[in-house]
C-alpha cells in the first residue's frame, strides 16, 4: 500500500473511531469493541462502516438505555451483512441525508455520500 493510501485509510478509520467516542459507544468494553471494529475494517470499507454506525445510532436513539459496547457493534455488523447480501439485487439507500449525517457526526459527509451529492451546505444538490 502506498503512503498516501495508508494515510487515507488511517483518516477513514479515525472518522469511525470519532463516532464511537463521540457517543461513548465503546462503553466499558473498549478493547472488545475495537477488536470487533478491526475485523470490520478488514472486511468492509471504512465509509460503509461509518454509515452503518450512524444509521444504527439513529435507529437506536429511541431505546433507553442506548445500546453500547458489543451489543451496538453487533447491530452494526448485522446491518453491514444485510447490505452485503442485498448489494447484488438492490442499491444501498441511506435513510439519512448528507446534512443529517453532518449534524449527527460533525464530519464532512462527502466521503460517505460522494462529492456530487453534497453541496457547500451539506444538502443533497438539486439536479434542476
Amino acid at each position: 500500500m502506498q503512503p498516501l493510501e495508508q494515510l487515507l485509510e488511517q483518516v477513514n478509520q479515525q472518522r469511525v473511531k470519532h463516532i464511537i467516542k463521540l457517543y461513548a459507544l465503546d462503553s466499558e468494553e473498549t478493547q472488545d469493541v475495537y477488536t470487533c471494529l478491526d475485523a470490520l475494517f478488514r472486511r468492509y470499507p471504512p465509509p460503509l462502516i461509518e454509515l452503518a454506525l450512524v444509521e444504527t445510532l439513529v435507529d437506536c436513539w429511541a431505546a433507553v438505555p442506548l445500546p453500547k459496547g458489543l451489543p451496538f457493534i453487533s447491530q452494526v455488523r448485522d446491518r453491514l451483512r444485510q447490505w452485503e447480501a442485498q448489494r447484488e439485487t438492490e442499491p444501498l439507500l441511506s435513510t439519512l441525508t448528507p446534512q443529517q449525517f453532518h449534524h449527527i457526526t460533525g464530519l464532512d459527509p462527502a466521503p460517505i455520500f460522494g462529492l456530487g451529492l453534497v453541496d457547500a451546505g451539506g444538502d443533497r444538490s438539486d439536479p434542476a
